[in-house]
Order: structure tokens, then sequence, then C-alpha cells
């Protein structure tokens, strides 16, 4: 694990690019398709339960720096896959059809070009990257090594939100003026607690979990779930629940990209080791006229509107409501009477002002489900079609990269104008610096 250069990566991968791709299967419609999993702790156990409730799919490898994990992945499988420590070695084996990467942030760019060099197809989890430099180069790899590769925003896959998305978008709820997006629980005091750094557990490889991100002793926050507290290895909470929420806001307003971001917070109250902000308010402006915005609230767990919705879009009609599992719209009350004055001489004019106020819209309801183990049933689908799937190469990276220019926002201290074609900010030469990140020696992508 510690040559992962390209060029060292070529000589790893047997017969080079060329042979890989040429290896790759032709399926048949009753083919099972072979799938190797890279990272199988907390998400990753999440995403193989969701592949495995697909009989077409079969789970022959395994690879994580965890021994528990690979033992407790291999008992659910139930079919002795093969084990391994070092993904490039599950690269070579020939009759994989695609590989699903589970791992920290900071290792998908490098593994899922590998893969893609490899000439396999990928499922890759969200945030797709840990810089925006990154993602387009996923995205360029994804088109040259022409490889179905879908992102794991799973809710590209949910009836529920796609049908809340038609309605939005057909105008079911007027103009969309703001969408707000919480992510919302109380870690105060202690938060995740502030542990002295230490060995690492016997047979973990500390030097290969870091891999590109920087060389610092162990400390247990920084692995396993707890790295997304630490910008090494993570954009944060931002990223982590703000990407699922900024592809839904992408998707309800037909945009791919915000033309501004700011943000401010910090580590406010919470007493622990955290890197990321325990309060936070990101936003976003799209050309369409709508402004987003991204609350993260880590020292109070009180409830943004009261009914435990994560996402809230507010129309001119109405507002709808979206949870993991259901979406509600309730309306708005409408009058086409011009606003009176307001003041203690037109006290009678305001008490007669909205008595001809009126519901354009019916409220309504609707309940849904997790939609991991449906995207995991378009991702299969798209093996056999090479179709393009739900959320595909460049839509992750869309949605990945507003929350990415959000955190570069926070810490510029400014407000960024963006430039989504060329991937640059046009008001701050110091922010586009914060772009890209320079791999730890000797990793290179």
């Amino acid at each position: 694990m510690t040559q992962l250069t390209r060029r060292g990566f070529g000589r790893v991968v047997t017969a080079g690019v060329t042979t890989a791709l040429a290896g790759t299967r032709v399926l048949g419609a009753n083919d099972r398709l072979r799938l190797g999993f890279i990272g199988l702790g907390n998400r990753g156990d999440q995403v193989l339960n969701g592949f495995l409730e697909h009989r077409d799919a079969e789970v022959v490898a395994l690879c994580d720096l965890h021994q528990p994990y690979l033992d407790f992945a291999s008992q659910k499988i139930g079919t002795n896959p093969r084990q391994f420590k070092d993904y490039r070695r599950l690269l070579d084996i020939r009759d994989i059809d695609a590989v699903v990467i589970c791992t920290p942030d900071h290792w998908h760019a490098l593994q899922m070009v590998h893969a893609c060099q490899a000439g396999k197809d990928v499922y890759v989890e969200k945030p797709l990257s840990l810089c925006v430099a990154e993602g387009r180069k996923m995205v360029e790899a994804v088109r040259r090594y022409d490889r179905v590769v879908q992102v794991g925003l799973m809710r590209r896959s949910s009836p529920l939100c796609k049908e809340a998305v038609e309605l939005i978008r057909g105008g079911g709820i007027g103009k969309v003026t703001s969408i707000r997006c919480f992510h919302i629980e109380n870690e105060w005091p202690k938060g995740i607690g502030n542990p002295p750094n230490e060995n690492p557990p016997a047979g973990l490889d500390w030097d290969a979990w870091l891999g590109p991100a920087p060389q610092v002793p162990y400390n247990r926050n920084r692995a396993f779930y707890r790295f997304r507290w630490f910008y090494g290895y993570s954009g944060g909470q931002v990223t982590n629940f703000g990407a699922h929420f900024l592809d839904f806001a992408h998707w309800a307003l037909g945009e791919e990209a915000p033309v501004a971001a700011a943000a401010m917070g910090g580590k406010l109250a919470v007493e622990d080791n955290r890197e990321i902000p325990d309060t936070l308010e990101a936003m976003w402006t799209y050309a369409g006229g709508t402004l987003v915005t991204f609350s993260q609230f880590n020292a109070n767990g009180a409830p943004a509107d009261g009914r435990g919705s994560n996402i809230e879009v507010r129309g001119t009609k109405g507002t709808l409501y979206l949870t993991w599992d259901s979406y509600e719209v309730v309306p708005e009350e409408i009058t086409s009477e011009e606003l009176p004055a307001r003041g203690p001489l037109h006290r009678a004019a305001d008490a007669n002002y909205g008595k001809t106020r009126e519901r354009e819209i019916a409220p309504r309801k609707v309940e849904g489900k997790d939609s991991t183990a449906l995207h995991a049933r378009n991702f299969l689908d798209c093996l056999r079609s090479r179709g393009k799937p739900n959320c595909d190469i460049e839509t992750g990276h869309r949605s990945t990269t507003a929350t990415l220019i959000a955190n570069i926002a926070h810490q510029a201290r400014a407000y960024l104008e963006w430039d989504a074609q060329r991937e640059r900010f046009t008001n701050h030469d110091g922010a586009n610096k914060l772009l890209d990140y320079v791999y730890r020696a000797p990793y290179s992508l």
C-alpha cells in the first residue's frame, strides 16, 4: 500500500489497462453479476445489505484493513468470499464485473480511478471526492475507460423522491424561492470525546488507512466512522449529509450547480477534538432564483419545523417537507389583495385583510422507504444495459462540488461566486487554491 502512483499501479494490474479492458466479461441476461466490495464498515455494511437483496448479485471478494469487518461481512454473505487487505489485489481478479467502494472519502478518487483502469464498473459512495479537482479527474477517468459508475446518492432511485421532484418541477407548490436543509443532532457537551493519540489497534495498518492523507499519529477519533469529524479525510457534515440534500435540491430545481456560496459557523460549544463545526449555516444561490441553505446544529437537538424533516422546499403555493422515508405538502393560504399599510391608523384595514384567502393546492402526505437496495438494483441493471445510472458520475460530482465549495467559503471567510463551467471562483484567487490538495508522497492521482 506504499507505492500507489499511477505508474506503480499499472505494474500491479498484471497485463495493463488494455488487456484488463479486453477481459471484461460480456454479460448474458441470466448471468450473475460478480462484485467485489472495498470498505465494509458502517455504510459499507449497509450498502452490502442493499446488494444482497438481489439474487443476481454475487459478492465474490472483500477488502478492508480491519479484519473484524471482513469476517462479519463474510459470515453475512455465507459463501466464503476471498478476503484482501490491499484493494489492488481485489482489482487483479479478472472476472469481477464491478466493485463497490465504501471507504472513507479521502480514498474514493484513487480507488475509483484504479478500478476504472482495471476494467471494472464502480458503485462509489458519496460524497464522491474530498476536493473538486479529484471529482473532475474521476469524471474524466469514467469517460476515458468507458465505465458504468453509480454514485451512492440513493435518493435518485427513490420513487418517493422522484414523485416529490416531479411535483415541484411541475409547479405543484408554485415558484420555489427557498430550500432549507438540516442536520440536527445534539452532541453537547462531550461529543466524540477527546482521547489521546496512541498506538493503532493490533492488525490495523494506520499508514495504509491514511493513504494520501497527511501523516499524523493514530487517534481513535480519526478512524472508522469518526473520521467524518476531521477534514483530512472528509468534508464534515456539510458533505456527509449535505451531499444528499444538495443533490435533491439540484434535482428538484433542474439545476446542476450554484452561482455563489457562503458559510458561517464554527466549533462553538462541544468539548471534543473534532475539526469540523458543531454549528454552521451554509448557503448557495441558483440562477433560477432560489436560495438553498444547510443548517448544521450539533449542540442543540430541537427540530427545525416540528415535522422532523431534513429538507424543506418553500414555494409560493405551499411547502414540501421531506424526510428519509416520507414527504408532506402543506398549502399556503393566498389572497389576491394588496398588503395593507401597517400601523395604528390602518388597524381597521388590517382586521379585514386576508378574509378572501384561499388554498390553490391540496395537502398530501406520502410514505416511502430506504432506497439503498433500489439504487443497487439500478446499478446492476445498468451493468447489463450499459445505460446511464440514476446518479451517474457527472451528477454525483456536481452535487458533491456544491458542498465542497461551501466548505471553502467557510474556510476562506468569503462570499464566493462560482463559474460551474470552468469550476473556478471568479472573485477570489485564494479560494481557487483550495479546489485541490497535494497527496502525501508517494501517492498520486
